[in-house]
């Protein structure tokens, strides 16, 4: 039977003791020891965030930019089909209104607009080349719109309804009283010159009379939104709001004698 030696069982007993005391100091020393390696712990991680922030946010940066470019495109795309069908839209009406009127119409294109305050006219992409002459009437598939004053060869300058120094003889529809309509440099028409006993009521539509020389007989020219009477009192007038949006036309067409 193997008997331990007292040389066997001193190495045991400091073996043992270095081990328990080993186990114990590393208990006691364990949170030291983790407190003092998370600070580069921490302070790695700190680091690898901010570098792959960096990166990240470098890498956004491109793909934002990017992509709003591509919104850009896509903006303008849109914006652009969308001109393209009011365009469309708007040709089809005029064609339409071409084809079943028994009038001969040129068509043609706004392509400047005056830039002063006291006047309202409009340079159209057709002229004498054309066959369009000084004093026709323009209109538009809605109504009424203005007259040829200056031709060129190839282009023409037409004074729009809205201008003040422009009148048209025109009656109104329901009643056929019948009076001179001009432009205000507004929004609205003005049609002067009414008997104090005319019969006008507010929605009476207005339309082209036969007393005009360029324009054709019964062409529409705009509802009646209010009423009054002149300074003198001698006569009355109506305000009208215009069938044609005189602020934005873009298409006409000239009426051939």
């Amino acid at each position: 039977m193997f008997k331990p030696t007292k040389q066997q069982l001193r190495s045991f007993a400091v073996f043992f003791s270095l081990l328990s005391l080993s186990f114990f100091l590393s208990l006691a020393l364990r949170q030291p020891l983790i407190n003092i390696l998370k600070q580069p712990l921490n302070l790695a991680r700190l680091v690898r965030r901010e570098t792959m922030g960096v990166i990240f946010y470098h890498r956004n940066l491109i793909r934002n930019e990017a992509l709003e470019k591509e919104m850009d495109l896509l903006r303008n795309k849109i914006n652009s089909l969308n001109e393209s069908r009011l365009e469309n839209m708007r040709l089809k009406e005029s064609l339409a209104f071409k084809q079943r009127s028994s009038l001969k119409l040129i068509p043609a294109r706004v392509i400047a607009r005056s830039a002063d305050s006291w006047s309202s006219s409009v340079i159209i992409d057709k002229g004498s080349y054309q066959g369009i002459n000084p004093g026709m009437g323009v209109i538009t598939y809605l109504g009424l719109a203005g007259r040829i004053m200056e031709v060129t060869s190839s282009t023409s300058k037409v004074m729009l309804l809205s201008d003040p120094s422009l009148g048209v003889s025109s009656f109104i529809q329901r009643s056929r009283q019948e009076g001179l309509v001009s432009g205000t440099l507004g929004s609205n028409l003005i049609m002067k010159y009414l008997p104090e006993e005319a019969d006008i009521k507010i929605g009476d539509m207005v339309i082209s009379s036969s007393l005009n020389s360029i324009y054709p007989k019964g062409i529409l020219i705009g509802k009646i939104i209010e009423t009054g009477k002149e300074f003198s009192g001698l006569s009355r007038y109506a305000i009208i709001e215009p069938v044609v949006n005189f602020s934005n036309i873009e298409e006409i067409l000239v009426v051939v004698p």
